[in-house]
């Protein structure tokens, strides 16, 4: 696959796990039929088979009832067992960044954290852009897919919305084939 698509699917992601979705996104979703394909048959049938209100409403609440209320996803509050939040350098995600250059305005953002999966996955995305494979493995292997996979299953299993049942299946299935991808690639390049 190639970086372009890659970083678009980031990008995506990043936006969906932001914030719920708005009437431009629910569009912008169910014009894109190929998108809506590989999310998965039970998102798409879902997305077209409802009118617009209805399906803002109940995607408004499974967003809010998954990943506020319940279970942020947050990587520092879902790996401590003690459920803290670690905020500024004491945050591991936090250096990483500051390693790679990325300069992140937590007092611009809504999420305020920087190991929410939102930010996490738009940094994926800047190391993408950037063709740091080797930064891509190691925030793979350091952070992504050490606790997104996990977290990901467990709302799939508490979650009755077709269109995040489907989506968790995807970003799961999604990292860890591009996880394997680089990994062949960085191999083949060593070679």
């Amino acid at each position: 696959m190639d970086n372009k698509i890659r970083a678009y699917i980031y990008a995506f992601l990043s936006r969906i796990f932001s914030s719920h979705i708005d009437k431009k996104l629910l569009n912008e979703l169910q014009d894109n039929k190929e998108l809506l394909h590989t999310i998965g048959n039970e998102a798409m049938i879902y997305l077209q088979s409802k009118n617009e209100e209805n399906l803002l409403e109940e995607l408004n609440i499974a967003f809010h009832s998954l990943f506020v209320m319940n279970n942020q996803p947050i990587e520092s509050s879902v790996m401590d067992a003690k459920n803290e939040i670690l905020v500024g350098l004491q945050n591991p995600v936090m250096q990483f960044y500051v390693n790679h250059g990325y300069d992140l305005n937590l007092a611009a953002s809504s999420l305020h954290v920087p190991d929410h999966i939102a930010i996490e996955f738009g940094f994926m995305q800047k190391l993408i852009l950037q063709q740091d494979k080797t930064a891509q493995i190691k925030f793979y292997r350091q952070h992504l897919l050490v606790w997104v996979p996990p977290y990901l299953l467990a709302i799939k299993e508490i979650s009755d919305n077709p269109f995040y049942k489907d989506l968790c299946d995807f970003c799961i299935d999604f990292m860890l084939d591009d996880y394997s991808n680089l990994c062949i690639e960085a191999v083949d390049e060593s070679a």
